[in-house]
This record gives C-alpha cells, structure tokens and sequence, in this order.
C-alpha cells in the first residue's frame, strides 16, 4: 500500500443530521491498529507494515521488529531508516477499521483483518458522524500502556471529540488491551477523564491479564490468525521475536496480586538424573516464580538482523517496569458521575495453563521451550482472555454483560451491538438511514 489514502463511496460518512447524540470515541486493542513504515528522508515510499498478508512476515522483520531503550521507557524500531507511524485518516478511523485494506483481502472478506468495521458501520447507521461524533482511536501497541506517547494521544482525541461535538461529553467504547490503557488514562489524569467523558463502555479487557495467551507469547509466540490464513500471515517466531521487547505484553501478564479461583501455572515436564540415573520430573512454575522460567527460557535467543546477531533475552527491565504499570491498574477508581459498563467473552475454551514437554518427551533444556508448542488447560472466556480475568474490572460498574463470542469477533457480534445501543441510548435507524459503503484502498503494496 502507498501511504494510507481512501475513498468513501455510498454516504458511509453519514449525514450532516447529528441529531442528540454524544460523540463517540473507539480505542483498539493490541494489533488493532494499521502501522505504517514512513522514511525518515524525503525519498522513500510508506509502507503498510501491519496489518498486511502479501509479503507479512519480510516486511514485518525487515520494519517492525524492535529494541526496548530503558532510558526512555519506548520499544524503537531496529530498521533506522524510517519511522513506524499511525495512519490518521478518517478522524482516526481508517488505522482500526479494515486492518488489512487492500482489494485483495475485501475481495475475500478475511473477516480476521475486519476489526471495528463493523461497528463503525452500526453507528453510522444509527446517526453518528465521523468528525463530528464519531472519531477513532489507533496507537503504537508495542509501546506499554502509561507510556506518554499513548497518553497524551488518548488526552488530544478526547479533546478533539468534545470540541467537536460542541463540548458534549464522550462515550468511550475500548476493546482489549485498550480498556487497561484507559484505565492508565485514568490514573494519570482522572480530573481530564471525568471533564470529557460520559459513559466508557470496554468488550473483552484482560483486567487481571490473560495467563495462557500471555505466557506462551513470551515463550514461543503469538498467531493472530489461525488455519490457511496464518501461511500468507506473519509467523509465530517473528512475533515472538518482537513480543518480547514489548511493554505492552508484560502489562498483560498474570497479576499475582489477584485472587484467581485457581492461581496460572507454568508447567514443563523435565529430564533430569536421580542417582547417576534418567528421570522426569513435573516443575510448576506461578505467577512469580515464572520470572525466572522466563529468564532461562530466552536466555539464547538471539535475531540475525542486518548481518548482526542480536541478543533478545527476556527483559527484566521491561518487567519492573510493567510491575509498576500493574500497581497502578490495582488501584485505578473510577471518577464519580462516570457511567461504566463491561462486556466479556464466554463459551470458549480459553487457555490457562501452559504445559511443555510430557512424561514421554520431556524437555533436555529450558532453551528447548521456546520451539515446543505447550499442552493447555483451559477456562471459560473469549478464547483468550479468560471470563475470569474480564469481568473483574474492579469498577463500581452499571451492568456487566458476559456474551458468547471470540475475542475480535465480539466486535462484530450482533448481541454485543445491542447492549451497546441500550446503553448509549441510540433507537434503531429508519429505513432511510440505513446505508451501504465501500472503501477503496488506492496504491499498491
């Protein structure tokens, strides 16, 4: 893709007719958002480096994969050339609503890449106007949750909605990992929060994090899409390789200070010699004592990168500073006057616990971890953010509605849309309003 420019045909924009309706603020969640590779000289075209299926896993090692700088707290691209940017067409729209844009992908209508598109369309439909009442919130997702950039970009957005809107208060609707970077928002800046915002509605937020997604992406990756699709996808070791460096997924660790109705383990079924003889033996590792399991795990992955070998251990400064982001979370209340309201996910089996290795195939070497695809015990949630972890938001909450549903698919699942008209307020459309759109990606990738 060439830049990041598009088109609207079919009145997708909606009319001019607001109506009484408060503006409207979506914040994504972690890989909900377009990021794109601009040079940093004049030359040089920008790049859709995620999300993107032609070329997906090249170009996100070649652009994306990154170092975490301690000094300034920021994950920064190994790639110097260029600058990893946040398209922010459409009033913040475009970057969350169809990941990947290119014809290609609308051809098939990889649901997968279809992120708030959906309701985005709902709320067009129902009178919303982007611009006006309807803005976006996209973000660097590597980056950890209390970090200024995503802060101050959260702060400018808010401001822009309520001035906008005529200075009517915003409603706030966040999806997973976006609900605790709110909730960071709030701890820094409650006074901000509760001038310009009304009701903040969350759908599938890790609250107290989501054990065995997390732990396993730390150890051996992350597929974002399953099946076929995962072939023309980035792969799992290149996530891994960039996962590692990133705040954001410490944040999303187990909080050990919660009161889990069975405490997130670690498992890894282990060779060892007892008495000059081979043996096995089950090691379990908790929500702390999985730091140092970690530790040795990652202690010899490395990337080539530019013909030189990288060391990328696992980070404990990344950890110590997300301990403090989960302190913060642990305390976090709500401003008074602000309505709140929360969605999770149910019905699916929703990793746990994660088990390496087995009796008959244990592991020789911690090192061997990261190449071995762990055995699950699973809980009820979205498939990955337990219901457990969901629902315990810690908020003096007016309803919380558990729905049946994947985590993304939430945000195209029609209960969801109506707990959300409820809430908001909103009447259904007349037959006039009701409009189709089409958006067209110009460019090539």
């Amino acid at each position: 893709m060439v830049g990041g420019k598009w088109w609207c045909f079919g009145n997708r924009s909606s009319g001019d007719d607001v109506g009484d309706l408060d503006p409207i603020v979506l914040v994504s969640g972690i890989g909900g958002t377009i990021l794109n590779s601009k040079p940093k000289s004049w030359f040089g075209i920008t790049t859709r480096v995620w999300v993107r299926i032609l070329l997906a896993d090249l170009e996100f090692r070649k652009r994306v994969w990154s170092l975490y700088n301690p000094e300034t707290g920021y994950t920064e691209a190994l790639d110097d050339s260029s600058d990893l940017v946040i398209p922010q067409d459409d009033y913040g729209l475009y970057a969350i609503d169809i990941l990947d844009p290119s014809l290609l992908i609308k051809l098939l209508h990889l649901t997968d890449v279809y992120h708030f598109h959906d309701m985005i369309d709902m709320l067009v439909n129902h009178g919303y106007k982007k611009g006006t009442t309807l803005f976006g919130y996209g973000y660097d997702f590597r980056q950890s949750n209390r970090i200024d950039q995503l802060i101050d970009g959260l702060k400018e957005k808010l401001e822009t909605a309520y001035t906008a809107s005529g200075g009517r208060k915003v409603n706030l609707i966040s999806h997973s990992m976006g609900g605790l970077l709110v909730s960071c928002f709030i701890s820094l800046h409650s006074d901000v929060f509760a001038k310009y915002v009304n009701k903040w509605i969350t759908i599938a937020t890790p609250f107290q994090g989501a054990p065995g997604c997390i732990n396993d992406s730390l150890l051996t990756g992350l597929q974002f899409v399953e099946g076929l699709q995962s072939y023309f996808f980035v792969g799992r070791w290149s996530m891994h390789q960039l996962l590692v460096q990133c705040p954001s997924i410490y944040e999303m660790l187990p909080n050990p200070e919660f009161k889990w109705k069975k405490q997130p383990e670690i498992l890894v079924w282990k060779k060892d010699i007892e008495n000059g003889e081979d043996s096995v033996k089950l090691e379990t590792y908790g929500t702390s004592g999985s730091v140092g399991l970690f530790e040795e795990a990652l202690k010899d992955n490395v990337i080539e990168y530019n013909k030189k070998t990288i060391p990328l251990p696992f980070n404990y400064d990344i950890y110590k500073w997300a301990a403090t982001t989960r302190k913060m979370l642990n305390s976090v209340q709500l401003p008074q006057g602000i309505e709140f309201y929360n969605i999770y996910g149910t019905s699916l089996d929703t990793p746990f616990d994660v088990c390496y290795g087995s009796e008959m195939d244990p592991i020789n070497d911690p090192t061997d971890i990261c190449s071995t695809l762990p055995e699950c015990s699973y809980v009820d949630g979205d498939g990955t953010v337990p219901a457990e972890s969901a629902m315990a938001d810690g908020f003096d909450a007016k309803e919380r509605a558990g729905i049946p549903g994947a985590h993304r698919a939430l945000l195209r699942d029609e209960l969801v849309f109506e707990y959300i008209r409820k809430w908001l307020g909103i009447q259904e459309p007349s037959i006039s309003r009701v409009k189709t759109s089409k958006i067209v990606d110009v460019g090539s990738d």
